[in-house]
């Protein structure tokens, strides 16, 4: 008996109801489980083996389960909570959510922490599951989607565009090109980067960048993404992207507005309402519109600061599918009313978007 079989079906004599059946009942059941639970054959199939009705098979079956000859376990690796993922899939609407472990609570009290490095490990897997042969793959900046790019080990043969222009503060906190040509390398697909600023001083100038043949050519994959990475940040220093490229008067303008979270250059309040949509025309990014019609946009975000703003952008309908934490999924499950389910992809905002 492999590895497997000793999972699933256990020592004869190990449960004490067990010890009430009968030497050959206890051959006999541990015979049908081994071809129900480790074999796949179906009830009819073990009935014609073994001469009996489905009936009896089903009946045998049940009684194994029940005096213990049986034991059936689900196990995913420790880092993964099962339980959590399952419940904030389902309040949010979401296709997928995958919550991993927390970590230390020293490290997750910094004033300064990041995203858990070990989220963009498991959205790197999470890729891997998603992307498929011939798909298009749409990066992000973000520090967990740089994160993500640097763990990818296997995906499928497609294309990879950069979604969002450069973030670069003047740290080692960069990354979104080396992030796409990194997909694209682990793909053995092209690679369709972005060398321009997220941000820029006016619309005009944005508008100008965004006509540069490389750029324009990027924009134009745009319609095709079938996969999307998004990192999601809150309206604070150090933990959005587009708050640190601001001054400070900009930023108590959009404040002022209600802001809570800010993901692609798009701001939304704690409903998952845009606000401040007056940025976008500055930014190079997928517009919020071309967003939503991505079948799949994965987001990569944890951390109790964060939680909230998770919040925000699950409720907006631009998110399908989230790799967070235990911190931030502890909050999400007890934040106020059930929000908007994400799989609905409906527009908080009505028929004006964009």
């Amino acid at each position: 008996m492999n590895s497997s079989e000793e999972i699933a079906v256990t020592g004869m004599s190990q449960g004490r109801p067990a010890l009430r059946m009968g030497p050959a009942e206890l051959v006999q059941a541990a015979a049908m489980a081994r071809r129900f639970y480790l074999e796949g054959k179906s009830k009819i199939q073990i009935a014609e083996e073994f001469g009996v009705s489905r009936f009896k098979v089903a009946r045998v079956l049940e009684t194994a389960l029940e005096r213990d000859l049986v034991r059936i376990e689900i196990r995913v690796p420790a880092e993964l909570d099962a339980e959590r993922s399952d419940r904030l899939r389902a309040r949010y609407g979401l296709r997928h959510a995958v919550v991993v472990e927390s970590p230390s609570a020293a490290a997750e009290s910094a004033d300064e922490s990041p995203d858990p490095e070990n989220l963009g490990e498991v959205a790197a897997d999470l890729l891997g599951e998603l992307v498929t042969e011939g798909d298009v793959l749409g990066l992000a900046w973000g520090r967990s989607t740089i994160h993500m790019a640097a763990a990818l080990d296997r995906l499928p043969p497609c294309t990879v565009v950069q979604l969002t222009g450069v973030y670069d503060a003047g740290t080692a906190e960069r990354g979104s090109v080396e992030a796409v040509r990194r997909a694209a390398q682990v793909s053995g697909g092209e690679a369709h980067p972005i060398y321009a600023p997220m941000l820029l001083p006016d619309p005009a100038t944005a508008a100008a960048l965004r006509n540069q043949t490389g750029i324009a050519r990027a924009f134009e994959y745009f319609d095709k993404v079938t996969v999307a990475a998004v990192s999601i940040g809150s309206w604070e220093p150090g933990i959005s992207t587009v708050h640190d490229m601001l001054s400070d008067e900009e930023r108590a303008h959009y404040a002022s507005l209600g802001v809570a979270a800010e993901m692609s250059a798009h701001l939304f309040d704690a409903e998952g309402r845009r606000v401040g949509r007056d940025l976008g025309e500055r930014c190079i990014t997928v517009e919020a519109d071309r967003l939503r019609r991505i079948p799949e946009v994965v987001a990569i975000a944890g951390g109790r600061r964060k939680a909230s703003a998770i919040d925000a952008v699950l409720r907006s309908g631009l998110v399908t599918s989230l790799v967070t934490d235990t911190a931030a999924a502890d909050y999400l499950l007890s934040a106020g009313s059930a929000p908007r389910p994400a799989l609905e992809r409906a527009d908080p905002d009505g028929p004006e978007d964009e």
